[in-house]
């Protein structure tokens, strides 16, 4: 989740948005994780690719 907070822009606002309203890194790190396996999971549900736009 390290790199995804660097290099993808959902990732990374979604990141700084939570460190901005005073939530402890580690809680916005695991909130990340969160989204992303529930992205994950919907994409294997519906059968579809990665898609930036998705989020």
């Amino acid at each position: 989740m390290m790199s995804a907070i660097q290099c993808n822009p959902t990732f990374k606002t979604l990141y700084q948005r939570l460190v901005a309203v005073g939530k402890p890194k580690k809680v916005a790190i695991i909130a990340c994780i969160r989204k992303l396996v529930i992205t994950l999971n919907s994409m294997v549900r519906d059968d579809v690719y990665w898609d930036p736009k998705m989020n």
